[in-house]
């Protein structure tokens, strides 16, 4: 199959040079002057996702060319020594056409420059949006200092997180957090873990594509937000390193290290991080069920060690081709250790009946590692043909010892205990493979691709009852879940500019997907849900409509359809005991919810964007608390009937002074949940909610620059059936910049007015509960980095590998930990 495939991409590919058709671009740079230095390095960037297509040199007179240049939209930038680097706006490039670009002016950089390698250092806003994606460019925040990638997507528009580091993007959930372009197979909480081991000196920026094209995986009906860590793109041996230290309640600490070297022929890079962790949160849960009040007090304490590597290497065999080998890691250990206090009082009389105190200690090894072998090949003509071979698992080692015991009131007075201990072995395994191809046909850009995706996923879990220190194991409550999926995707996307102020863009991708799951219970018994088989096949159709009608203004209309299939975990049909009054119980009958959603933008001046969407998901599913019994509650997860949320959000970019930048965004989305479980149990939800994020940042000389940032949420959806109270954030921080530019220190200070709190309410299934939970975000961190060796940029090739979304879904997104 695989060399029938390539025979036919080869084939495409032969044919359709025959309608490539090359344009050429000239223009002309002079300074204020009007006198032309020669040698300005001319920069050629594609509009559309800014990437760098040629470079030229002008010449004496400030006169340059660039020749064989596709159809497309493309902007130019320059740089010269002693001078400010500048942009073009875009500009359009036809078939068969020669093109004058907009003229370039230089201007006289105030300061006076030491001895530098002409670079492209173009300098990102911290916040870039364009239609149906917003950029948050990390290395250019100072209040970014010291954070991990999880804390900056709780500081990013439109991203908010739960109490249980669920994370939704402008009110949806289901949206799917990559890495460079990978899922990591972990569940919310795990995943919360993960993104917290990685510091913000390692990161480049977070990408929020709201409505992704047919040629991404059609999973996530919020859409996708791409974690870009940082790559080293300059000729010869160089690297970073860097060490911060955050102190709250308890202090903590990451360090990194980058290295790279290139030449002509190969790219050498690596990288390490760490972080040691000591974070105190704090949970409250105040239950009535049945005339009976439980008002549990929980503190929790998590510590242990994060490792993250990095390594790979890319050959270069030819101009065109690539061959690369890349190795990721992660590695974890660490420890959650928990205490509650849960007195039951009568919500008639007010007289406490007994009070619980549980504990639980959950040791954990967690290990996620993936190897990519890939191959690139493009020439000028905008040819191109990526393939990307993926292995990867993913093995997590968990026990948990969860003693209970039942005191009376004043004076407490032992009743009796019930003591606990579990072990959850998982293993995971992803095999992925995936080809994709791009070619200008006709008057534009065609791509199609397909991808084949294998997992074997093996969970345990082992309950043991400890009775006088003794662990006899539950037959009842132990079993072995298997879980095999296989998903076919094939995809084809087609983009034209239809005239000279109007561009199409529209695709199709269609995945096949096949399940089986099994579970084995220890006692032998059998029920209704230990074994399903599903085979279903779907389409995913996606449309971009762009329109410029001059320079001032541009819109945009995008659709497309997506799906999310239920995590792993979530489909255990098992229970898993929290403490004595709370388990978690997987649903082996969960369906996959798909999306709907529309979008439509319009941009002024290259700046201030407005955007209003819609989107409508069947079979929404979410996190139901059930009471079937009397004292104890379920959370499992249930499909409600549906989801709506309408959304309009503004961008608003100012530069205030020379010295002053401000950055602002409004985002308003209503939400309606509606769902019918019968026997009072009714999900009727509509909740409007406000959110504004702020950023200013200050030029204060002498290497000094600061910020200020923060953001508001009104009251909001969480969970399905929690309604949020609003709740506020604000940062300040300072940086200087050392030894020319190549070292920097930061400062900053997090969560300034300690406003960042969790606090929700619900009313289902005759259950009214209220929740509050805090942790340690009033933070004052220290950052130092320090970047060694050449500076001489070299084009980046910017890979991602190939198992986009198969890793994202091997465990529950549980409002609880259950282990």
């Amino acid at each position: 199959m695989p060399k029938l495939l390539l025979s036919v991409l080869f084939t495409i590919y032969s044919v359709c040079n025959l309608y490539a058709q090359l344009s050429s671009i000239n223009g002309h740079i002079s300074n204020a002057a009007g006198k032309s230095p020669g040698g300005t390095t001319i920069l050629l960037y594609r509009f559309t996702d800014s990437l760098l297509i040629k470079t030229a040199i002008a010449d004496d007179k400030g006169d340059y060319e660039i020749n064989q240049v596709s159809a497309g939209k493309y902007f130019i930038r320059c740089s010269f020594s002693g001078y400010t680097k500048i942009s073009t706006s875009f500009f359009s490039v036809g078939e068969n056409e020669i093109v004058t670009a907009p003229a370039l002016v230089l201007l006289i950089e105030n300061k006076r420059l030491q001895d530098v390698t002409v670079t492209d250092n173009y300098k990102k806003n911290i916040i870039e949006v364009t239609a149906g994606k917003t950029v948050f460019n990390v290395e250019n925040s100072i209040n970014a200092t010291g954070s991990t990638a999880f804390e900056l997507l709780q500081k990013s528009p439109g991203v908010l997180t739960d109490k249980d580091d669920n994370i939704s993007l402008r009110g949806k959930n289901g949206v799917r957090v990559y890495i460079d372009g990978r899922a990591v197979p972990m569940d919310a909480a795990e995943l919360a873990g993960y993104l917290k081991s990685i510091p913000s000196s390692d990161i480049e920026s977070i990408e929020m594509i709201s409505n992704p094209s047919a040629k991404y995986d059609a999973s996530g009906n919020a859409g996708i937000i791409n974690i870009k860590l940082k790559k080293n793109n300059t000729i010869g041996f160089n690297g970073s390193a860097s060490a911060g230290l955050n102190v709250g309640i308890n202090p903590k600490t990451n360090a990194s290290l980058g290295l790279n070297y290139r030449n002509s022929k190969v790219n050498i890079f690596g990288s390490y991080n760490n972080n040691w962790s000591n974070n105190d949160n704090t949970f409250n849960l105040y239950r009535l069920q049945n005339d009976t009040i439980y008002d549990q007090k929980n503190l929790q304490n998590i510590t242990g060690w994060s490792h993250n590597i990095k390594a790979g290497a890319d050959f270069f065999a030819s101009k065109k081709s690539t061959l690369g080998i890349i190795f990721t890691g992660n590695f974890s250990n660490n420890t959650v250790f928990s205490q509650s206090r849960t007195p039951s009082i009568s919500a008639k009389t007010g007289i406490t009946d007994r009070i619980l105190y549980a504990t639980n200690t959950i040791p954990g090894v967690t290990e996620n590692v993936n190897f990519n072998v890939n191959y690139r090949y493009a020439d000028t003509t905008g040819h191109e043909i990526n393939i990307d071979v993926d292995h990867g698992f993913y093995n997590s080692r968990k026990s948990s010892y969860q003693p209970n015991q039942y005191y009376t009131p004043v004076p407490e007075t032992l009743l009796y205990e019930k003591n606990y201990r579990n072990n959850t072995p998982i293993n995971i395994t992803i095999n992925t493979q995936k080809i994709d191809y791009a070619m200008p046909y006709k008057k534009g850009q065609l791509s199609a691709g397909v991808k084949f995706s294998f997992v074997k996923t093996n969970n345990v879990f082992n309950l043991y009852n400890v009775i006088n220190n003794q662990d006899y194991i539950d037959l009842n409550q132990s079993n072995t879940f298997f879980f095999n999926e296989n998903v076919l995707a094939g995809y084809i996307n087609y983009t034209i500019p239809l005239n000279k102020k109007l561009n199409l863009s529209a695709g199709v991708r269609v995945e096949n997907t096949s399940s089986k799951s099994l579970l084995i219970r220890a006692d032998g018994m059998r029920q209704t849900d230990e074994q399903t088989n599903r085979n279903y096949t779907d389409l995913f159709p996606s449309a971009g409509l762009s329109f410029i009608p001059n320079e001032k203004n541009s819109f945009s209309f995008n659709y497309s359809r997506r799906i999310d299939r239920p995590n792993y975990n979530d489909l255990n049909p098992f229970e898993s005991r929290v403490d004595e009054l709370t388990s978690i119980k997987g649903n082996a009958f969960l369906k996959p919810q798909y999306s709907n959603s529309f979008q439509l933008t319009h941009t002024y001046k290259s700046r201030f964007t407005t955007t209003i969407g819609y989107s409508q998901v069947k079979d929404f599913s979410t996190f139901i608390i059930d009471t079937t019994e009397k004292t104890r509650v379920f959370i499992t997860k249930k499909n409600l009937a549906s989801q709506n949320i309408a959304s309009i959000n503004f961008s608003l970019p100012f530069k205030i002074t020379k010295w002053w930048d401000a950055y602002t965004s409004v985002d308003l989305y209503n939400s309606k949940y509606n769902a019918n479980f019968g026997n009072a149990k009714i999900v009727n939800i509509n909740v409007t909610t406000f959110g504004l994020y702020a950023r200013q940042t200050f030029k204060m000389g002498n290497g000094f620059s600061g910020e200020i940032s923060g953001y508001y949420t009104s009251p909001s959806v969480s969970a399905g059936t929690f309604k949020t109270r609003f709740y506020f954030n604000m940062d300040i921080g300072i940086q200087k910049k050392l030894n020319h530019d190549k070292a920097s220190v930061k400062f900053s200070y997090t969560d300034l007015f300690h406003t960042l709190q969790w606090n929700a309410e619900s009313n289902y299934g005759g259950t009214h509960i209220l929740a509050h939970s805090h942790w340690e975000s009033q933070q004052f961190r220290m950052n130092f980095t320090y970047r060694f060796g050449s500076n001489k940029i070299k084009e980046d090739r910017g890979h991602a590998t190939g198992n986009e979304d198969e890793k994202k879904r091997t465990s529950s997104n549980g409002l609880l930990d259950a282990n």
